[in-house]
């Protein structure tokens, strides 16, 4: 009781002589960036929004985008939760562990042919109904989203029917299309996309599961001579944008409303939007080099559509309970427009 009337004194006093209490603290804030520095998310998506945040709080709070990242890609989640960075972004599949369990709703087939509209109803569905804030704890959760259709590209041949898959060798993210990729008859490899380039030009890998981005983007086009599609995606990636918590808790209650008022839904609109501009760039450049742009005949899309209704399944029956992981991907789908292939 008495501090509490000290500082209402202090405050009365305050008022009387026209002396205002010490302004919220700046707070400046590293965000550890692996993505090459040029790449189109980094520059329209990631360095927008941290130019956003100085604008909402007024300057209270920056973001530096750092020029080189702090530690390997699969480790960022961890750099959060832990303070060796501020912010940071990455892949749900690069830590190769079962944490988010929920986030391998954004991963599977068929999920979206637009990054806007699959990131939008991601962080949806993923904090509505799964629990995405409880799968990212020791971080504040700033954004979840998705990138545009995965593709399946190969220097091998094109692939006509579910055989022509086996015996590739194909670079996969991690999750679950490296079990579908093993399902349909290809070794799958696991490495960041960084590493892609120096492991196709060697011979290392026959392929890689990546956008159309990502081919430019990685400098892969001289590498690739084949390249098929599948409606709503053969996969895609689950991202995430957190901030350490301790950090967080730094920022006045007044900016931290600011700042969450950009991200979230907003942020995944911007970074959906990124992704969709930067596909459309990379078509342009993929045709001009020659890869053969297919889509996936009906004996292969009947294959990828069996093995992903029992990836599916497995993944609903895991989850805790209390989530309904088929209701949570059928919404959305739903909020998508995808429809999955029907059975030949």
């Amino acid at each position: 009781m008495t501090i509490k009337k000290t500082g209402l004194a202090t405050l009365a006093v305050l008022a009387l002589t026209g002396v205002a209490p010490a302004q919220a603290q700046e707070v400046e804030l590293a965000l550890s960036s692996w993505l090459p520095p040029r790449h189109p998310i980094v520059v329209n998506a990631i360095k927008p929004w941290a130019e956003q945040v100085e604008e909402v709080t007024e300057g209270r709070v920056s973001v530096r985008v750092l020029g080189k990242p702090l530690g390997s890609p699969p480790a960022h989640f961890d750099m959060a939760r832990d303070g060796v960075a501020d912010i940071t972004y990455g892949l749900h599949s690069f830590t190769q562990d079962d944490r988010f369990a929920g986030s391998q709703l954004g991963q599977f087939s068929f999920i979206g042919d637009d990054a806007v509209a699959a990131s939008k109803a991601f962080w949806t569905v993923y904090t509505e109904d799964l629990n995405a804030r409880e799968d990212h704890a020791g971080t504040h959760l700033l954004g979840l989203f998705v990138h545009g259709p995965g593709l399946l590209h190969n220097n091998q041949r094109e692939i006509e029917t579910p055989a022509d898959l086996e015996g590739l060798k194909i670079r996969v993210p991690g999750g679950y299309i490296a079990e579908l990729t093993e399902d349909l008859g290809a070794t799958p490899l696991f490495m960041s996309s960084p590493e892609v380039y120096e492991k196709l030009s060697r011979g290392v890998i026959d392929g890689v599961a990546f956008t159309y981005e990502a081919l430019t983007a990685f400098k892969l086009t001289n590498d690739i001579e084949y390249s098929m599609t599948v409606p709503g995606g053969l996969y895609n990636t689950s991202w995430f944008l957190v901030m350490d918590e301790d950090k967080w808790e730094e920022i006045s209650p007044e900016d931290q409303q600011a700042i969450d008022a950009i991200s979230g839904a907003a942020f995944a609109e911007l970074v959906g939007q990124a992704w969709n501009d930067a596909d459309d760039a990379a078509k342009e450049e993929i045709d001009a080099a020659g890869i053969a742009l297919s889509a996936a005949p009906a004996p292969v899309l009947e294959a990828v559509r069996s093995a992903a209704a029992q990836h599916e399944e497995a993944w609903a029956e895991s989850l805790p309970e209390g989530q309904d992981g088929a209701a949570a991907l059928a919404r959305l789908r739903e909020m998508t427009g995808v429809d999955i292939p029907a059975a030949q």
